[in-house]
């Protein structure tokens, strides 16, 4: 079914099920309550805060709402010390001293107001997502939250809240669309309760084997049904053993990838060794798992 470019969300995704349907039919399945959440934070236009593991699809959810919405996806990667500059605005220096230079070589005096206007304005994700025009709001994907600071935390409640920044030069900027903001977390500290008040909240826990064998055959065309289902097994017995980052679906998803290049058909204890590089990420969970053995990963009845 084609949707005209000037369609609305309302009209794109009337219920959860259309909405479901349009994030299966760009690789992701979200499941129902996943769906219904994102449902929700769409058409409520109320920030949602996804936490789990790292690798169970958090940041892909974004991802793929933005796709299914047919807009842009602006992402603010998150790290310690991030300031709000940095994700917010910055004024464009250099070019605002090369118009001083310029203006005093033709004689000119230029005010103030003629330096900071929104032709020097450098936008960052979070303007840049306040600002999109449409048709349809961006989605605004503020990424690893739990890694920034709480100063930085303390200066998303308002932003969230009233989908407004005041620039001093130039007055507040309100959304013209209020951005379909989604909030990731991998749990490395609490966040504050006055931003998840301000949220819908889901956790995304690990999907189940079948689930990731469906994810896999939709993700590596390449790989075998069956080899899809051994190794989202495989990576199920891996989660049990006392590893330190457990696998999550990308690493399935690149497992399988390279199964598949090496032409297997099927996950053996070879293969298996051989492509773990692409699993285990410490040496000491290589160690854990050569010490539990091979049956530990491929199973003794696939």
């Amino acid at each position: 079914m084609s949707i005209a470019l000037t369609d609305t969300v309302e009209q794109r995704f009337p219920d959860v099920g259309a909405l479901a349907a349009a994030l299966e039919a760009v690789g992701y399945l979200a499941g129902d309550q996943l769906a219904a959440a994102l449902f929700l934070a769409v058409r409520m236009g109320q920030p949602i805060l996804l936490e789990g593991e790292p690798g169970v699809g958090k940041t892909e959810a974004a991802k793929a709402l933005a796709a299914a919405l047919d807009t842009p996806l602006v992402r603010l990667q998150c790290y310690e010390g991030i300031a709000a500059a940095e994700a917010l605005y910055e004024w464009n220096y250099p070019r605002q001293l090369l118009a001083i230079r310029l203006a005093e070589a033709s004689g000119e005096h230029l005010r103030d107001s003629d330096l900071f206007t929104e032709e020097y304005l450098l936008a960052r994700p979070l303007l840049t997502a306040l600002l999109h025009p449409g048709p349809r709001p961006a989605v605004l994907l503020i990424d690893e939250v739990d890694r920034a600071d709480d100063e930085f935390e303390a200066f998303l409640f308002e932003l969230l809240a009233e989908a407004a920044v005041t620039i001093p030069e130039l007055g507040t900027q309100r959304a013209r669309l209020t951005p379909v903001t989604v909030l990731t977390s991998n749990r490395t500290r609490d966040l504050h309760d006055a931003l998840k008040r301000r949220c819908l909240y889901h956790w995304i826990a690990y999907p189940d084997a079948a689930r990731v064998a469906e994810i896999i055959r939709r993700r590596v065309p390449a790989a075998s049904s069956r080899l899809a289902g051994q190794v989202a097994a495989a990576v199920n017995r891996l989660r049990g053993l006392d590893l330190t980052k457990p696998p999550g679906i990308s690493e399935a998803i690149s497992w399988a990838s390279a199964l598949s290049m090496f032409g297997a058909e099927e996950l053996s204890g070879q293969a298996a060794d051989r492509t773990m590089s692409t699993v285990l990420k410490y040496p000491e969970d290589t160690d854990v798992v050569r010490q539990a053995g091979a049956a530990a990963v491929v199973g003794s009845g696939d």
